[in-house]
Parts: structure tokens; C-alpha cells; sequence
């Protein structure tokens, strides 16, 4: 997954800038393998050592290492078949969220692909720049700035997507958690909470084949409407990447006060 798609990345011990604990979630994320339930352990300590996060949310991520490294491959690869790849509402895909399948996704996808060459970041693979653990990937380069500044444009998104996730009982709700956790985001995805709970399932066989009839061609002043409104929007990203914030969004600072880590 996201490990084979980047051609330039250290291993984990090795990351010298950006946050280690990144690369921990872009993990999380990934399908799952006889390699990722063999990282368990490390995976578990690297989120023991990183004290942005709270105590709680620490143990629940470091209990998800350890069901994933105790489970049944075949049902850990199916469920995560059943939550990411049918229906759009969890998708990895972080545009997919903002432009749906319009023309302006495509243009952002170029401004990341830039963004990722610029900061000698090259892929030999096949990922989508969008693809969630491949941007944590990405970020685990950066500085602790710029790692926040991207993690407060895409807020919005990862409190959708906990919300979402939360309310399938899916332990990947806790990623995004955590994300919003580093600047101090979390009451976003309460924020969420109300829209999701009135949402209707897109993954069933009905939602799903409504979706390849509701996406046939229209030409009609109102879908060049609904084209516009949607390049007002997929725009925002991009013009608000290029400007100066009067209140930045910062990492949060490791709490000394922060709970003990235990139940692993």
C-alpha cells in the first residue's frame, strides 16, 4: 500500500524530521497484512512514546495494534473490503470528500503531485496523491508547521470521516481522531455528528447501483450550475494553501501532564 508507493522514504526509526506517530496512522490505514499484524509491536510503541495524543486515545489506538496483530487476517482484510471499498463516505481518498468526481479534483491531485515535487517527494507507484496515509506519509517529512497547517485545512474532512467511521464502529475512526487530536481538533467531529446520523448508507447494492444511474451525462444549465458551485469550492484548498494565516494552526506540545498510557 502506501509503503510501496514512495520511493524516498526512511524507515520509521529513522525519521529524522516531521512526526514519527504520522507514519504510525498511514499504517493503520493500510490493508491489512501478515507484515503490518508483524509490526504490532513497534507500531504500539511508537504511539506509547508520542505524548501529543492523550491517554485514552493512546490506549485505544495501541488495543487496535494489538486486535489487529491477534485477528484473523481473512476477516481483518474482509471488513476492511466492506468499509473502504464499497460506497464513497470512508473513502482515502481526501478530495473525493471536497470535489466528488469533478473536473477541480483532478486539477487539485496536480497541485499535491507539485507540492510532493517540490519537497522531493517522488512515488513509483500507482496511489492517487489524495490517498490519506500517503499525504501522512508525505507529512512525516515536514516540519512540525507545515505538518499543522495541512492537518487544519483537511479538519473539516477528518471530522466527516471520524464521524462516519464512528458510526460503523470501526476502529479507523481512530486515525482521523488522531489527527485532529495533534491540534487539538478533536470537538470537530461532534460537530459532525448530527449530519452523519441523517445520512443514508451509500454501500448497500441499492445505493450503489442508484449511484451508476444518477451519474449518467446531463447537459442542462443547472448541472453547468451545480459545476460551478463545485469549482467555488474545490478551489478553497488551494487559494488558502497559498495564504498567510493570521492564526496558524500549531501541534499540539507534549503534555507532561498527560494521563498514563496502560491496559495495552
Amino acid at each position: 500500500m502506501a509503503d510501496a508507493a514512495i520511493q524516498k522514504s526512511e524507515p520509521m526509526a529513522q525519521t529524522e524530521v516531521g512526526m514519527r506517530s504520522l507514519r504510525v496512522l498511514a499504517r493503520l490505514l493500510d490493508y491489512p497484512t501478515e507484515a503490518l499484524q508483524g509490526a504490532a509491536g513497534e507500531l504500539i510503541e511508537a504511539i506509547d512514546a508520542e505524548r501529543r495524543l492523550g491517554g485514552a486515545l493512546r490506549n485505544d489506538l495501541m488495543r487496535w495494534c494489538q486486535r489487529i496483530a491477534d485477528g484473523d487476517l481473512l476477516e481483518l482484510q474482509s471488513e476492511y473490503v466492506a468499509l473502504f471499498d464499497k460506497g464513497r463516505a470512508h473513502s482515502l481518498l481526501l478530495f473525493e470528500h471536497v470535489h466528488g468526481e469533478s473536473r477541480d479534483r483532478g486539477q487539485a491531485m496536480v497541485d499535491l503531485m507539485n507540492e510532493y515535487q517540490e519537497a522531493g517527494f517522488e512515488l513509483d507507484a500507482r496511489e492517487l496523491p489524495d490517498y490519506l496515509p500517503l499525504f501522512l506519509e508525505y507529512l512525516s517529512t515536514r516540519s512540525e508547521a507545515e505538518i499543522g497547517r495541512w492537518l487544519g485545512e483537511i479538519r473539516h474532512i477528518l471530522a466527516l470521516l471520524a464521524a462516519r467511521l464512528e458510526e460503523r464502529d470501526a476502529d479507523h475512526a481512530l486515525v482521523p481522531r488522531a489527527l485532529l487530536g495533534l491540534i487539538g481538533a478533536e470537538a470537530e467531529v461532534e460537530a459532525q455528528r448530527e449530519t452523519v446520523v441523517g445520512e443514508s448508507r451509500d454501500d448497500t447494492p441499492e445505493a450503489l447501483d442508484a449511484v451508476w444511474e444518477e451519474e449518467a451525462v446531463r447537459f442542462s444549465a443547472k448541472s453547468d450550475e451545480d459545476c460551478a458551485l463545485q469549482s467555488a469550492e474545490g478551489r478553497r484548498l488551494a487559494e488558502r494553501k497559498r495564504e498567510t494565516p493570521s492564526q496558524p494552526v500549531r501541534i499540539m506540545s507534549p503534555g507532561a501532564d498527560a494521563p498514563p498510557v496502560t491496559g495495552r
